[in-house]
């Protein structure tokens, strides 16, 4: 793995949701991937091309979707970025078999989140989610990958990021993730790809 497509889903929701700590973590992440990795990067809510966005996904080995989460699920137009982007004959084509027909079978993608929701709701089945976990949480999403070949890396999700911001410790958490993911050594410098 060598070519890492960073894609940043947020949507300005005001007046709660600026994208600030969205936009933290998305330069972390590239700060921190972009001696070891080749990295290019989309902002949602910038703009895109639909065919250079397609190339990028070609390009990539690994897709990183960094994204809050609105109503349970993504930003109205990550959603709309997907629809637009995920075509017939680029990601996906027919198959004998429904949810088979993906072209990126050699690709893996990892989902990074922001909730404003406490990591208590996922606790147990009493709480909110039932007992679920954020990827069953987003298991719609998980599927959408799933359906174009892409295999999930782990997961990095931060909890009641309105109510309770704890920027130092988030930062810190998600360099813990990255190096056990994608195998970096941030302390020194040092970096190895193991994300096989």
């Amino acid at each position: 793995m060598k070519n890492i497509l960073l894609i940043n889903g947020h949507e300005v929701y005001p007046p709660q949701a600026k994208g600030t700590l969205n936009q933290t973590i998305f330069s972390r992440i590239t700060e921190r991937l972009e001696d070891t990795y080749s990295i290019q990067t989309t902002v949602i809510q910038d703009g895109y091309d639909v065919s250079e966005e397609q190339k990028k996904f070609e390009w990539a080995d690994a897709v990183i979707f960094q994204t809050p989460i609105y109503w349970f699920s993504i930003p109205g137009s990550f959603k709309t970025y997907i629809d637009q982007v995920y075509q017939y004959g680029v990601f996906f084509t027919g198959s004998d078999e429904y949810g088979q027909g993906g072209l990126f079978t050699e690709k893996k993608y990892m989902l990074s989140l922001t909730w404003n929701s406490p990591n208590e709701a996922f606790l147990d089945e009493n709480s909110f989610f039932e007992g679920k976990n954020v990827d069953e949480a987003l298991f719609h999403f998980h599927k959408t990958q799933a359906y174009v070949g892409m295999k999930p890396l782990k997961t990095f999700s931060l909890h009641d990021v309105i109510s309770n911001p704890a920027i130092d410790q988030y930062l810190q958490a998600l360099d813990h993730h990255l190096e056990e993911v994608f195998s970096i050594k941030i302390a020194d410098g040092d970096s190895v790809d193991a994300a096989k």
